[in-house]
């Protein structure tokens, strides 16, 4: 009797100790998720935060899950479209494309609480390069900017330069090292800041 009544206590003394983990590893995820909570309501004011913000901004925006509006506009043969993504109402990004006849440029400005934290900027120059009439060679020239902000002010700015053949092999982007530049945003913040006078419009307009 006394054993069988020892193997049941030793039986519930491993069953308590292998509670014990779990009921840890529950806090701490809830915690976790807490806290991740209250600094998602943050804008970002560094880079690290920056770099988490943009990677889950920015999977909600490949996976299509924020609401969309924009316009169309043609300002002395210069034709751009502007578009506007937002969470909850609340604007999260905004794309603005333009274009002439050898040049295009994106530039992504990446938002929270009304504050722009991170641009992405990416200008195309092309040319012809070789080739025959009927069959052209052409050739992108592209400049990428990442522009990392604190109270919209830069940071840090990245700049790589990279060139597209439309026939051969090509070098990869992914593989072009950024190099830390200075720059000045103010041109961009402007531009923004008449996209945004604009972003009730919908349809085709004209200069922003």
């Amino acid at each position: 009797m006394k054993i069988i009544l020892t193997t049941l206590c030793f039986a519930l003394f491993i069953s308590c100790k292998k509670e014990k983990p779990a009921n840890l590893q529950n806090t701490t995820s809830s915690m976790t998720v807490k806290n991740d909570s209250v600094q998602s309501s943050e804008t970002p004011q560094n880079i690290d935060q920056i770099k988490k913000e943009f990677a889950v901004l920015n999977d909600k925006l490949l996976s299509k899950k924020l609401d969309s509006t924009g316009f169309d506009y043609n300002c002395e043969e210069m034709e751009g479209e502007v578009h506007f993504y937002y969470e909850n109402k609340k604007l999260k990004m905004v794309k603005h494309f333009f274009a002439d006849s050898h040049f295009s440029s994106v530039t992504k400005y990446y938002v929270k609480n009304d504050n722009v934290f991170f641009i992405f900027k990416d200008d195309t120059v092309w040319q012809f390069d070789g080739g025959t009439a009927e069959k052209p060679v052409t050739k992108d020239s592209i400049t990428q900017q990442r522009i990392y902000l604190q109270n919209e002010n830069p940071i840090l700015c990245l700049e790589k330069n990279f060139t597209i053949r439309s026939v051969g092999k090509n070098t990869d982007p992914e593989k072009v090292p950024n190099k830390e530049k200075k720059c000045d945003v103010k041109d961009l913040m402007k531009n923004y800041q008449s996209i945004i006078k604009n972003k009730d419009k919908k349809g085709k307009i004209r200069c922003l």
